[in-house]
């Protein structure tokens, strides 16, 4: 017992015998970063095609500099390597929430850079830029971290760099840090971060490269960046679960379960987690905004089909929500902009008053419509409503209980429709139980090529272009793509704001299309699918998202990334950990505790 109670002591701290064997994991690494057995940087010397958005006069004003030195211009790679760059000091930061994968960008980073560079950590995300916390990440780190969940290496925050005060704070963290560039890693609005950092860090010398990061994939760019690090990783846990509720639903046959699952502003997730699960339902927010469903439209289609499958003697099922439904209903969306108008204009007089009293501020400040809309509201919506914005202006829609209300007036409904059927019903939110698990080997090996990817860039002194990896079911291609070609003018705040477009579920995507020829049949039985587990060997575990291989026209859901595994490289030497065995930790610590 001693000895086993030794063994176990000696796996904590991020030491059990899975997360062990996961640091040798060997992830794809795309073949223009191999020569022999070494990873050596490309050249991004080769032009390709001119993004443009629909505001792009007033991003080109607003971006002078950066827009005139790569004109948004997409970088390719001609196949050269790059020149070798020794003393450059390189940062690296994480923004935003976490999402699996973003350890293996900075051991992607670590190790283009090679020994002759220095990779600064900077801690706590862009408040730890301003502040000037820093340190130096060393290959034991990279070892330590190598195939790793969550972002507690660095830390992340939501700080959003914008104040005149801020740039100079960050300007005097790259002068005493003698940083050469600094990596962004994260969604849309810290990519968006990223371009204006590029802009006004330029004069300084200081190059600066976006990695795209959320779990939602809302970070897009048609066939140049077909998702963002996090997805694959975030779905597959949460198929595992709504699967695993799929299958005791019909075992338990009394149960109703309406499921939310996290995704902000884009139903991807959700989508995605249907395709691989096939619920009985499926909201999908850009359907709903389309056909300008209102909020009695979706609890009537619910409750039909709870109807029409109890008259087949199924009493149970479930509903997959994505998080952010409720800002796409068309009535409850206009509410939410009038609401969040009068929360950015009249802040400090709405601060101390209680829910009664903001009921009657807005009565004299909100339109008929909307003030009508709210009263009918339960209270516990209304509250959630008016909470206070985040750090973007964005509404909080975690917080808010769509799944809840959508069971309640589902209930109310089907007492209306049929008074004989019986309604039992759960709620459940899964959300961050997907962004911080071990990477899937997709994010693992997306996550290192993007690393690489970056440091090629920033080797190659590139500036105010955000590095994508594409072409996952034929290789893989590396790209640098021209963040203001992303940029467009967004209401943010009572105003105006540059910001990166975000990537919604498009109604005639091949994805979208294919769950809409599917769905029926998915309300009208079970023929719901339990994907398992996330598999991180095997054939499973090359597995692309589902929703990624129909809308990029794939001819299989099986990944080929790199071709082959990485063998002898510095890959593999940054992943691989002393073959050390928590035993054998346990009887060295035992021997030097006698001498």
């Amino acid at each position: 017992m001693p000895d086993l109670k030794k063994e176990l002591i000696a796996m904590e701290s991020h030491r059990s015998l899975f997360e062990e064997a996961i640091r040798g994991l060997q992830t794809p690494v795309l073949p223009v970063f191999q020569k022999g057995s070494a990873l050596v940087p490309v050249a991004f010397d080769k032009v390709g095609e001119t993004l443009t958005g629909k505001d792009d006069a007033a991003v080109k004003a607003l971006f002078p500099r950066t827009t005139a030195a790569h004109g948004n211009k997409v970088l390719r790679i001609s196949g050269a390597n790059a020149k070798p760059m020794k003393g450059l000091r390189v940062a690296v930061l994480f923004s935003g929430g976490p999402a699996a994968g973003g350890h293996n960008v900075v051991t992607g980073l670590k190790a283009i850079l090679g020994k002759e560079n220095t990779l600064v950590g900077i801690k706590a995300g862009p408040k730890g830029l301003i502040e000037g916390k820093t340190m130096e990440i060393t290959e034991a780190d990279c070892r330590l971290i190598q195939n790793t969940g969550g972002f507690d290496f660095l830390g992340s925050d939501r700080t959003k760099i914008k104040t005149p005060e801020q740039f100079e704070a960050v300007r005097k963290t790259c002068r005493e840090q003698r940083l050469d560039a600094v990596v962004v890693v994260g969604g849309d609005d810290s990519n968006t971060n990223a371009a204006v950092l590029a802009e006004k860090l330029g004069p300084d010398g200081v190059r600066v490269i976006g990695v795209p990061k959320t779990i939602d994939g809302d970070l897009q760019v048609a066939s140049l960046l077909p998702i963002s690090f996090g997805f694959d990783t975030a779905t597959k846990i949460y198929a595992e679960m709504v699967g695993n509720i799929l299958q005791d639903t019909p075992s338990s046959r009394k149960y109703w379960h309406f499921i939310k699952l996290m995704g902000r502003a884009a139903s991807h997730v959700a989508l995605e987690v249907a395709l691989q699960t096939r619920p009985a339902l499926c909201l999908v927010s850009e359907e709903v905004a389309e056909r300008k469903y209102s909020l009695a439209d979706l609890v009537d289609q619910v409750a039909q089909v709870v109807v029409a499958r109890a008259k087949k003697g199924l009493q149970h099922g479930v509903v997959v929500i994505p998080e952010g439904l409720i800002e796409f209903i068309p009535e409850v969306n206009a509410l939410i902009a009038e609401l969040n108008e009068v929360l950015a204009h009249h802040e400090a007089e709405l601060g101390g008053m209680d829910l009664a009293g903001k009921r009657g501020f807005l009565a004299g400040h909100a339109s008929e419509a909307c003030g009508k809309l709210f009263a009918t509201l339960p209270e516990y919506i209304q509250e959630m409503l008016l909470l206070e914005r985040d750090s973007h202006g964005n509404l909080q829609v975690s917080l808010i209980p769509t799944e809840r209300l959508l069971m309640d007036m589902v209930k109310a409904r089907v007492k209306a429709i049929d008074p004989g059927v019986k309604f039992s019903s759960l709620n459940h939110f899964f959300g961050y139980e997907g962004r911080c698990g071990v990477p899937s080997l997709f994010d693992a090996a997306f996550c290192y090529n993007l690393g690489l990817t970056a440091g090629s860039l920033v080797l190659a002194g590139k500036s105010g272009y955000m590095a994508a990896v594409t072409g996952f079911d034929r290789g893989g291609e590396a790209l640098g793509i021209p963040l203001t070609g992303l940029i467009n003018l967004e209401r943010r705040h009572g105003q105006n704001e540059a910001v990166i477009e975000k990537a919604l579920v498009k109604t005639g995507s091949p994805a979208f299309r294919f769950f809409a020829e599917r769905r029926d049949s998915w309300a009208a039985s079970d023929l719901f699918t339990s994907p398992g587990p996330r598999q991180l060997w095997g054939e499973v575990s090359r597995q692309v998202p589902i929703s990624v291989a129909l809308n990029q026209g794939y001819g299989s859901i099986v990944m080929n990334l790199g071709g082959k595994l990485a063998k002898a490289t510095a890959a593999k030497k940054a992943s691989k950990t002393p073959k050390k065995s928590p035993k054998k930790a346990a009887k060295k610590a035992k021997k030097s505790k006698k001498k």
